[in-house]
């Protein structure tokens, strides 16, 4: 999938301003991603990924974390600058594109990588309750102008 594509989708999905969040947002996400996977399946990821996509995946970042789902989506509030349910409103545009957009065989490793309950995120059922159809605090994304990641 082309660069352009891939942010139009997750622009469209986390109904963001422009591609600049779009990407901005997806850099965190797969920053994150990176950070529990081992570095030989990110590079692998990364390359079906387009430019700059891609890099957030390459940085080494040693051994793989293991953390739950509450903890993925606090980092990756911690680097978008949103709150919590936000984080896990971009995660699923971006993780929902990322399944549509390279091979299914690196979704299903990505996914047994993840917990159990990360796989809505993907566009696949909740773990439990309904998932929300609407942007949580639409018309503001609460984000700051600092972080600590790409």
């Amino acid at each position: 999938m082309r660069l352009d594509e891939f942010l139009t989708r997750v622009r469209d999905r986390g109904e963001f301003h422009g591609d600049d969040e779009a990407e901005q947002v997806a850099t965190a996400v797969l920053w994150v991603i990176a950070s529990r996977i081992p570095p030989q399946e990110a590079a692998g990821l990364a390359r079906e990924l387009p430019a700059p996509l891609d890099d957030a995946l390459r940085m080494e970042r040693g051994r793989p974390e293991t953390f739950g789902r509450a903890e993925f989506l606090l980092r990756v509030a911690q680097q978008t600058g949103a709150r919590p349910r936000t984080a896990e409103w971009d995660a699923g545009a971006v993780l929902s594109t990322l399944a549509e957009a390279v091979p299914r065989e690196h979704v299903d490793r990505l996914l047994a990588r993840l917990p159990a309950d990360c796989a809505d995120l993907f566009g696949g059922p909740a773990p439990t309750g309904e998932r929300t159809e609407r942007r949580p605090e639409k018309g503001h994304r609460d984000r700051g102008d600092t972080h600590d990641g790409p």
